[in-house]
């Protein structure tokens, strides 16, 4: 790829990031709807389990069974 596909690459790829940071203004999320009924907010500590915490243990329970379950290593020649 030569140097001037490269700079129309660049080029497009951050017009089409600058353009999807400007169509999405947070400030639209302060705007509450009809019929909008947010619940009591998250802890600290309710949200790093739920959202750090729970997906480390599911990934180890998810590693551990599959290395308890693997029956490949347990192929012995006999001869």
């Amino acid at each position: 790829m030569d140097k001037k596909n490269a700079l129309r690459a660049g080029a497009l790829a951050a017009g089409t990031t600058l353009m999807m940071l400007l169509m999405s203004s947070p400030a639209l999320a302060l705007t509450r709807d009809d019929g909008d009924d947010p619940g009591k907010g998250l802890s600290v500590a309710s949200t790093l389990g739920l959202f750090v915490a729970a997906p480390i243990v599911l990934f180890l329970v998810i590693a551990g069974l599959v290395m308890v379950l693997d029956k490949s290593h347990k192929q012995v020649k006999q001869g």
